[in-house]
């Protein structure tokens, strides 16, 4: 059989086809649900919160957004049937108890390998005084919220220079805000990133007094990773770009892009 010029280009095309891989599918996008319903104190930075998570989103390419607002919202969405396709929450400046249907069922589901974040006022959201005691939620972030002062500025010690979440800091970070004090918070439980050796200046008592004030952490629950910042009252902190990098961060660790240790730190030697 005679194989024209033309035939035999077609048949090496065709082998060339059939040997070159097919192109690598991206990798799907993470989903994330953004929860912002305030069962008390509502904060007006929520709104602040809700757009600058959504642009970070967008601009980083890693993730998407949809939103829990309501108590609705939350009886409807924060079950394990609504959350099956979901890779994280992040509590966005939530307050008191919010509605959870099955708080248990909601733990497993993050303890089974999922993500939780959350900003500020996450750390006074189902704290065990709205609970009746019930510290379920407390020990899955690691922390409550004991209370706050007047707003001031505060240079934490960068207690992890490495982790995604403050590598970007370069050791310091100065921020005004509202500071707040925590109980139940236990060091050698979480990963501290941020914390003060002395009590803020915030015209209270406790103002200058040395002590272990812990400003953001990590910390695994189960199979789960944990993200809190305390920061984030302020619309201009939620806007600024160093916090933008510093959520960023926590939300690529908690979702598994970004390699960090959750594993406790010593307390460092005090600030002169």
């Amino acid at each position: 059989m005679k194989i024209t010029r033309a035939g035999f280009a077609l048949s090496a095309l065709a082998l060339v086809c059939v040997a070159l891989p097919a192109s690598p599918k991206a990798p799907a996008k993470k989903r994330i649900l953004v929860v912002s319903h305030a069962a008390g104190f509502r904060h007006s930075s929520i709104a602040t919160a809700e757009k600058t998570l959504g642009e970070i989103a967008e601009k980083s390419g890693l993730f998407t957004v949809e939103y829990c607002r309501n108590g609705e919202d939350v009886k409807k969405m924060l079950v394990p049937e609504f959350l099956k396709d979901f890779d994280g929450v992040y509590f966005a400046n939530t307050t008191a108890d919010i509605g959870i249907p099955d708080l248990g069922a909601f733990l497993d589901w993050i303890k089974s390998g999922k993500a939780f974040m959350g900003s500020h006022s996450a750390g006074d959201t189902l704290k065990s005084s709205d609970l009746k005691g019930d510290m379920r939620f407390v020990e899955m972030l690691g922390g409550q919220f004991r209370g706050h002062h007047a707003q001031c500025e505060i240079d934490p010690i960068v207690e992890d220079t490495k982790h995604p979440a403050t590598a970007h800091l370069n050791g310091s970070y100065k921020v005004k805000d509202e500071i707040y004090l925590f109980k139940d918070w236990d060091r050698t439980k979480c990963r501290s990133l941020l914390f003060m050796d002395k009590g803020p200046n915030d015209n209270s008592k406790e103002a200058g007094v040395p002590g272990d004030y812990p400003v953001a952490w990590v910390k695994k629950h189960g199979k789960g990773k944990v993200f809190y910042t305390s920061l984030g009252h302020r619309e201009d902190v939620w806007e600024s770009e160093t916090y933008r990098q510093h959520i960023l961060g926590g939300i690529r660790w908690a979702l598994g892009l970004a390699k960090g240790s959750s594993d406790p730190l010593p307390a460092p030697s005090p600030r002169n």
